[in-house]
């Protein structure tokens, strides 16, 4: 019963704004675009007493090692307002190399990031506006750890946390008639409400083949610091997120 419940909230979030505004405007218009990240990242995580792990991790390296990914953004517009979702998802694994502390081991990361935001046309080529971005990060560690005097002891610990950022956003994009395309978006959120600040830039150009399919490819860049609790129960992720992009646009 919960997870109808919370079905139909989501259904609510998304969909009643876009009936609200349907009765006001009949030219709305449709966007069904899934995408590729070939993404890099880079930072800092923790998990309670265990020492912090520097990420360094290219997307070569990445796709080696992706066990799953999905990415899918989805958009309702008129004239004056833009209603979009954007989900993304990604379950990594990835070996531990050995040094002075640690024999051999593993880090596994789950990451789902989900946005919904509502954009107002001040221009037609300039949005601005809101959006609720959710975060949900498992990091999971199956370490040996060198012991003094020989031997290894085994360290295994995993933690989710999730948290909700809202979010300021910017977009300048080309105007609807243009086969040649071109979008960017700037956000910035957080403000210790979830992540002591979280941010992210995308900027893309493509070409619209016709009314239906477009193609777009570009760069984003996804930053996050989040930190919470303490000794036994301490959470980081300081984590940026950043790589080239092609999206697959299909209009309606």
């Amino acid at each position: 019963m919960k997870t109808a419940n919370f079905g139909i909230f989501i259904f609510l979030v998304v969909f009643s704004p876009i009936y609200i505004f349907s009765q006001t405007s009949n030219k709305w218009s449709y966007v069904v675009e899934p995408y590729i990240m070939f993404p890099n990242m880079s930072g800092t995580t923790a998990i309670g007493n265990v020492p912090e792990l520097n990420v360094e991790v290219s997307s070569d390296q990445i796709f080696d090692n992706l066990k799953m990914g999905a990415m899918l953004y989805l958009e309702a517009s008129n004239e004056k307002w833009n209603f979009n979702s954007d989900l993304l998802y990604m379950d990594l694994a990835k070996g531990v190399k050995s040094n002075i502390i640690i024999n051999n081991g593993e880090v596994t990361a789950k990451q789902v990031g989900w946005e919904l935001a509502g954009l107002y046309k001040i221009k037609p080529w300039l949005e601005v506006g809101i959006g609720s971005l959710l975060n949900s990060i498992t990091v999971g560690m199956d370490i040996n750890r060198n012991t003094i005097g020989g031997g290894t002891t085994n360290i295994t610990k995993e933690r989710c946390e999730t948290w909700v950022d809202p979010m300021i956003i910017v977009a300048f994009k080309s105007t609807a008639e243009r086969k040649f395309i071109y979008s960017l978006r700037s956000e910035i959120g957080g403000f210790g409400v979830g992540s002591q600040l979280a941010w992210q830039m995308q900027g893309y150009a493509g070409y619209r083949f016709s009314k239906l399919f477009q193609i777009q490819g570009g760069y984003r860049i996804i930053s996050l610091d989040y930190e919470k609790g303490s000794g036994a129960d301490y959470f980081l992720y300081d984590i940026n997120t950043f790589g080239p992009v092609v999206r697959f646009g299909f209009n309606f």
